[in-house]
């Protein structure tokens, strides 16, 4: 059969979608790159904000306008059960936890059938056949689930509790990707920073052993929380001085105000965010940094968003996911008492402005330096993208170039996305 992949999400997300195209194709049946093509279409969603809930039915409505063969997967069947005898009626269903029998699945949906799984046990979502959206960037699941309980997250309700993969089989998943040729490594889950805090070991120490793996490659550590970041934080950063690391941070604050992360359970405080701040940039050398911003939360005051304004200021992060708060079903938050939309817009839009700006100026510093690059992306406007040590974007324009290549550039303008390079 034909399947068209349709994946919405983070890259644990896409994760699964590479496994699940990788066991389509070992059970004979073929990936199309559209929807008009295909006899099955698999739409993999997410449930983090409200917007990708929206995109993932418009996905879910086109195809039934097609008359197509539709399965659900993903974090929107999986933390919302109720949905699957109203919105996705008639549709099969494939949760987190049930994607290693996908081919089955597919099979019985093409004939007519409906097949609507949803495992009790999690799975290790690794060493499984792949098909590589990137070939020369591995994603590498660590976990599944996490330890938290935020007010906000409709992540928890769909894929539970902290379920963390063996370090044998991440390391065999890493080892066979630099095989295949991949030179860039994601480490990716709910919380990188919360690996094996039940299986008595954490990040740094698998850091440390990746790091030890023979080959030419790169590993990119996924986002992390800053409550279990500062638990193992000499260890951590002693682990991102390995060459083989890219200087690159992602840790969401969320807030910058101690009550309203309080009232999202986020269990750390603005200063112990600063902490560990100020540690990995006394220690790491242009360390990128990357935090998420909630904007209106509910209650939250014009003073503690300003706060957050403060913090940001401070900060000066490389980037920032700013997020206008969405109530997701069945979380906490969603029960609260709401902003109205009019302020979560307009504090949105001072949370992005202010972001764009800081984020201009930090890239305007780049300008004239010269580093070795590793070519990971085709450029959506031609050329290629290319990362520094520091992970961040460089737009080449060379058309002599290909994917995994490791020139030596020069940066000559920015932009508040990107650095602009030329080869030396």
């Amino acid at each position: 059969m034909r399947v068209y992949i349709k994946t919405f999400g983070c890259s644990a997300n896409r994760s699964d979608s590479e496994v699940m195209a990788g066991l389509l194709i070992q059970a004979g049946h073929i990936i199309v790159s559209s929807i008009e093509k295909a006899d099955v279409v698999l739409i993999n969603s997410c449930g983090v904000k409200g917007r990708a809930e929206i995109d993932f039915f418009r996905e879910v409505e086109a195809a039934r306008k097609l008359k197509k063969k539709i399965i659900a997967a993903g974090c929107i069947p999986s933390g919302n059960k109720e949905i699957v005898e109203t919105k996705l009626r008639g549709i099969s269903i494939v949760d987190v936890n049930s994607i290693h029998k996908i081919a089955f699945v597919a099979e019985k949906t093409l004939v007519g059938e409906r097949i609507v799984l949803f495992g009790k046990n999690k799975i290790e979502k690794i060493c499984l056949p792949r098909q590589r959206l990137n070939k020369v960037v591995a994603i590498v699941p660590i976990s599944e689930g996490c330890v938290g309980s935020c007010a906000y997250c409709f992540t928890k309700l769909a894929k539970g509790g902290l379920f963390s993969y063996s370090e044998t089989a991440i390391l065999k998943e890493i080892k066979n990707a630099i095989a295949d040729g991949c030179k860039e490594i994601w480490l990716t889950s709910q919380d990188c920073a919360a690996y094996g805090l039940d299986t008595n070991t954490n990040l740094a120490k698998l850091l440390e052993k990746t790091c030890k793996i023979t080959g030419d490659f790169h590993i990119r550590v996924g986002m992390g929380n800053p409550n279990h970041i500062i638990k193992i934080l000499p260890e951590l950063i002693e682990a991102y001085k390995n060459k083989k690391v890219f200087k690159f941070l992602h840790i969401p604050v969320q807030s910058g105000n101690n009550r309203v992360l309080k009232l999202m359970n986020r269990f750390y405080t603005v200063e112990d965010f600063r902490k560990i701040v100020n540690k990995f940039r006394t220690e790491i050398k242009d360390l990128t940094l990357i935090t998420d911003i909630i904007c209106g939360f509910p209650t939250e005051t014009d003073k503690e968003f300003s706060d957050s304004i403060d913090l940001i200021k401070w900060l000066q992060p490389d980037a920032i996911n700013v997020s206008m708060f969405w109530p997701r079903p069945g979380t906490i938050a969603d029960k609260m008492q709401q902003l109205s939309g009019e302020i979560k817009k307009k504090r949105s839009r001072e949370m992005t402005k202010l972001y764009h700006d800081i984020a201009l100026d930090i890239n305007k510093k780049w300008i004239g330096r010269k580093c070795g690059v590793l070519v990971d992306e085709i450029g959506k406007k031609g050329g290629f993208v290319a990362r520094n040590e520091s992970y961040k974007p460089i737009v080449l324009k060379d058309s002599k170039l290909k994917l995994g290549d490791s020139p030596n550039v020069k940066i000559i303008s920015a932009t508040k996305n990107y650095l602009i390079g030329v080869l030396l």
